[in-house]
């Protein structure tokens, strides 16, 4: 039995309304790793189920 990968999608109107709890800058939704991408603040927010999780704790350091 193979186990498929889920694809998250996130609404636009949702995304358009969020910001970086940080910086307040734009995220980027990146589909491919089901996350929010601040490059401001060089942060990767995780979307588990379809809920962005937007605690810095929870976040991921990026390198641009």
């Amino acid at each position: 039995m193979t186990e498929e990968k889920r694809e998250t999608v996130i609404d636009r109107k949702l995304l358009e309304l969020l910001v970086c709890p940080l910086t307040k800058g734009p995220l980027v939704y990146n589909q491919q790793r089901s996350e929010l991408v601040s490059k401001s603040a060089h942060l990767a927010y995780p979307v588990r189920d379809g809920i962005p999780i937007m605690l810095p704790s929870e976040a991921r350091p990026i390198d641009d």
